[in-house]
């Protein structure tokens, strides 16, 4: 796990502190890992509108059966 020394504002240190009461965390580090398991749910990037539009379409297609392994395998083994 790597460790940091960091600098933060006074006002960083405060939200860190809140946190760190809120959640019942041991110490800052805890805090710090919560405050960025929070944002990280905020950051996941988006899908971009064609790939959703792309993908909806080719769930609606109907499905093209291509036989099981033991079909490969009797014809290409």
């Amino acid at each position: 796990m790597p460790i940091a020394i960091v600098r933060i504002s006074d006002r960083a240190n405060k939200i860190i502190n809140i946190v760190k009461a809120r959640h019942g965390l041991k110490d800052k580090s805890e805090a710090i890992n919560k405050m960025a398991e929070l944002y990280e749910e905020e950051c996941e990037p988006a899908l971009r509108p064609e790939f959703v539009r792309k993908m909806n379409r080719i769930a609606k297609q109907k499905p093209i059966f291509i036989g099981t392994i033991d079909d490969f395998r009797k014809r290409y083994g």
